[in-house]
């Protein structure tokens, strides 16, 4: 590991530090619940947060040492909450209860939103007869220069969907209807940002549409033709996920490869650069990352939110990133029993570069 690397160990031995194993206090005070909760029933479920936990508590804590170099007092403070997002949980009657940070930096809250946003938009999106995805992207920009070019894109592509919404209403061309996204990715090569729009549009004509109006209104340089991509959508549910990400790759698992369950032999690959996705994520404050356009959701039927719960029976954990897991304060047991992949702790200890950006 090179000097330009930040590392934070954490050991896969289970070390009870909450509470003596077998121990258990005798009274307990009675404690207000809020909502539902969710199912402690299904175990791949439980483990699948914990690894979540895992990988954003791990990358939290390399965003707020790069967000002390540079970065704004209120990122690093969302970077903390998000640090803590879980952390603290109380399992009751069969069910999970705990408070969300719903920062889009959270893999955990990126997860229940990305639930919301497939539940709320895919039956409106498979009432679509030919749907289309877009990709429309500008050439990559210095850091210096990378919130004015998202600002800049997103002001044409709402000049794009104004257009087409006012020709239509004068029988002239088509309204355009979709969704679009707001991503960014890191060359660590040139030290570059690329941002670009993933869109999902009702029909091939708006698809190309979209693309000409792109180009058309580029400055000169500014835009390849290349760079622009229109496919046929066929796994809706796939397509939508992509369009859900939330900003970047960040926080997703590190690429393994699945056949050796190693690392990619690829230096982009290897290394996660925190400083580069604190930039991005400075550079999208306050921008509106998800939006629809041209329609409007039939309204739906939520379940219910739940009310406050008394409840006198119950446990209480706490996640230790050490055991990648949470530990009861009861018994020092675990809930998940998750045991992180030596591929996945291999690169969160070695490989989250904070400094290159």
């Amino acid at each position: 590991m090179n000097a330009n690397q930040h590392s934070v160990k954490f050991g896969q031995g289970v070390i009870y530090t909450l509470a003596q194993n077998g121990t258990s206090r005798s009274i307990k005070p009675a404690l207000i619940i809020q909502g539902n909760g969710t199912p402690l029933s299904n175990n791949n479920t439980v483990k699948k947060k914990a690894k979540r936990k895992l990988i954003t508590q791990v990358m939290s804590l390399s965003l707020i040492d790069s967000s002390s170099k540079f970065g704004s007092p209120e990122l690093k403070k969302g970077y903390w909450n998000t640090y803590h997002c879980q952390s603290k949980i109380i399992t009751a009657n069969g069910r999970i209860f705990t408070k969300f940070c719903k920062n889009r930096f959270c893999t955990v809250c990126n997860a229940n939103r990305k639930a919301d946003v497939l539940n709320r938009y895919m039956p409106e999106i498979n009432t679509w007869s030919d749907p289309y995805f877009v990709t429309l992207t500008i050439k990559s920009v210095p850091f210096y220069s990378l919130q004015l070019a998202m600002k800049s894109m997103i002001g044409e592509f709402q000049k794009i969907i104004e257009m087409q919404r006012k020709r239509s209403q004068r029988k002239k061309g088509l309204k355009i209807i979709g969704i679009r996204s707001l991503e960014c990715n890191y060359n660590p090569e040139t030290k570059k940002y690329n941002p670009h729009f993933h869109c999902v549009v009702a029909s091939k004509e708006m698809a190309d549409i979209l693309v000409h109006e792109w180009c058309k209104r580029a400055k000169p340089g500014k835009v390849n033709r290349a760079g622009q991509h229109s496919a046929k959508v066929k796994n809706t549910k796939a397509v939508l996920i992509e369009v859900v990400k939330y900003g970047s790759k960040i926080f997703t698992e590190p690429d393994i490869d699945k056949k050796s369950k190693s690392i990619k032999e690829s230096k982009n690959n290897k290394i996660i650069y925190a400083a580069a996705l604190n930039n991005i994520f400075h550079a999208m404050r306050a921008l509106r990352i998800f939006e629809r356009f041209g329609f409007n959701l039939h309204s739906t039927i939520n379940s219910p939110k739940g009310n406050a719960t008394v409840v006198s029976e119950y446990y209480e954990w706490q996640f230790h990133l050490p055991s990648a897991d949470w530990l009861s304060l009861d018994t020092g047991n675990q809930l998940s029993n998750y045991i992180a992949p030596y591929s996945l702790i291999n690169i969160l200890e070695n490989w989250i570069d904070i400094k290159s950006e």
